[in-house]
């Protein structure tokens, strides 16, 4: 299946996947392990799925998911539990098949000349940076990581991090796990400290524009994975628009990872809750 050049499509993929796996992470979070194989080999970090979960009425839109991971012919999938297709999908079991779209939109960008890389997320924006996570550790980049999340139960990707970032500090807001307060807290010293030669940011858009506004006064460059409702996921809907220094731009083939500089942050809606 083809679209066109813009944003990638043009490998962009149709295929009909099987559950491998589908697990509870924390309260209301998930995991699903999906048999994709031709997807799987072509999604690069930062990038995502759009997915029909079942048939019938509920299910006339796919919905967007990120790629947590990607190895051989599986993907995975962090997903909240918010609405009714993420509770269709939370009960999901081994053996069902779905269809999906991908690998859709434009990830991380990693510079060959990189050396080290922080790497912030809040909450369930974790989910994209475990495979950026991943093969920034695989081509010898010095990978730090600052997490938070309301409580220690919901650092989700926690193992991970832990496994392939040479530092990873930790925030919760109730102080069970780290340092007490947001994850913000932890990224002026850390680009201070370690100066990073990149920063790369998912979670709540409130949290991001902090970040990327500590990144710019340190002079470092820095990318944030920005979400929004995604209705068809190939740009023809403009329901994903962001707004950018360049003008309007469509998270779903312009994005979902912009440069911060060219966001404009007062202008940019709050993303709806879905």
């Amino acid at each position: 299946m083809t679209c066109g050049s813009d944003g990638g499509l043009e490998r962009m993929l149709l295929e009909r996947v099987t559950v491998l796996g589908n697990e509870r992470v924390t309260e209301g979070v998930g995991l699903v392990v999906l048999e994709a194989p031709r997807v799987a080999r072509g999604v690069r970090p930062g990038q995502f799925v759009h997915l029909r979960i079942a048939e019938g009425r509920d299910f006339i839109l796919r919905r967007p998911f990120s790629v947590h991971r990607a190895s051989g012919e599986r993907l995975e999938i962090l997903y909240q539990v918010l609405g009714v297709g993420t509770r269709a999908l939370s009960l999901a079991e081994r053996g069902e098949e779905m269809d999906l779209i991908g690998p859709l939109g434009h990830g991380w960008e990693m510079p060959d000349t990189l050396s080290h890389a922080l790497l912030v997320c809040g909450g369930l924006g974790s989910a994209p940076m475990g495979m950026l996570a991943i093969e920034l550790a695989e081509k010898g980049v010095a990978v730090t990581v600052a997490q938070g999340a309301s409580t220690a139960g919901r650092l989700v990707a926690r193992e991970l991090f832990a496994d392939v970032a040479r530092r990873h500090e930790i925030a919760t807001d109730d102080g069970s796990a780290g340092e007490r307060g947001f994850v913000t807290a932890l990224v002026e010293p850390l680009v201070a400290q370690d100066r990073p030669d990149i920063v790369y940011v998912c979670g709540p858009e409130p949290m991001e524009r902090i970040v990327a506004a500590q990144a710019a006064t340190a002079g470092v460059p820095c990318q944030v994975s920005l979400e929004r409702l995604m209705g068809c996921g190939i740009g023809a809907c403009l329901s994903c628009v962001v707004s950018t220094v360049h003008g309007q731009k469509r998270a779903c083939v312009d994005g979902p990872v912009f440069n911060a500089e060219e966001v404009l942050w007062a202008s940019a809606e709050i993303p709806p809750k879905y």
